[in-house]
């Protein structure tokens, strides 16, 4: 089956006659099934499952398909005015295919990249290297992009000393904001802080993002653990003591669990 027929069923889908709900939405209406898909490709990239990173491919490229469908009925644009335009911008940044530019490694291509961004992002009126960072991003991938974008242009530490020092800064004065009850400060500080600790993942070529969602599903796995040894006997797990739980949790950690 050829793209056209995703394209063609979704024409039916919204024309009149077709599905009722469909006829109904809106770019805005779309924004959280957007969101919704992608992430679901993220767990099924993740999963390392090839049948489930197809269908979620499939998901989101039908929101994609959809999004674009009710462009068109808005006089904005079609589908193939979309393709184009990712075509052309491909073909632009990538002269070291289709132009006369050379680039012989990943990093040099990355450097080269930038450079054709920021010059089209410059012919588009924005002035600032932070200007085209998405606000809906995640606090962490945004912090992530907001800090790279900077250290591209020679904003950054250049020792790791520096980066941790700064982490241990940034607690220092979230200790002082707690110890005078300033509930603001306490909020800024911890603000300060997390962006400190993703920047020293950034130094480290760490995601901050992945790491911590590693970290997630590792206290989920434990977790569980600590409920389904506990409550073997029939006791609920809200009906032991920190304690005990804490002593099971220690238990299950030196077993690497």
């Amino acid at each position: 089956m050829d793209f056209s027929k995703l394209v063609q069923l979704m024409e039916r889908l919204r024309r009149e006659g077709g599905c009722p709900w469909d006829r109904k939405q809106t770019i805005e209406t779309l924004k959280p099934y957007l969101i919704e898909e992608t992430y679901e490709l993220v767990d099924a990239i993740e999963s390392k499952e090839p049948g489930q990173i197809r269908e979620e491919l499939g998901d989101l490229l039908f929101q994609v398909v959809f999004l674009t469908r009710i462009c068109q009925d808005n006089g904005w644009f079609g589908i193939d005015e979309v393709i184009e335009q990712v075509h052309r911008k491909m073909v632009r940044r990538h002269p070291h295919v289709f132009g006369e530019s050379s680039a012989e490694t990943a990093e040099e291509v990355l450097v080269n990249w930038n450079k054709i961004k920021a010059m089209e992002k410059a012919g588009k009126g924005r002035k600032s290297v932070t200007d085209d960072i998405p606000q809906k991003l995640p606090a962490l991938r945004r912090a992530f992009r907001l800090q790279r974008k900077v250290a591209m242009v020679g904003f950054d530490w250049t020792r790791i000393e520096d980066v941790l020092a700064k982490v241990d800064e940034e607690l220092g004065e979230l200790r002082q904001g707690i110890g005078e009850q300033n509930q603001d400060s306490i909020e800024e500080e911890i603000g300060d802080l997390l962006f400190s600790v993703v920047n020293t993942a950034r130094f480290l070529h760490i995601d901050a993002e992945n790491a911590l969602n590693k970290t997630i599903a590792k206290f989920i796995a434990r977790f569980k653990k600590v409920e389904a040894r506990l409550t073997a006997g029939g006791r609920r797990i809200d009906q032991f003591t920190l304690e005990e739980m804490d002593a099971e949790w220690e238990k299950i950690k030196k077993e690497r669990g």
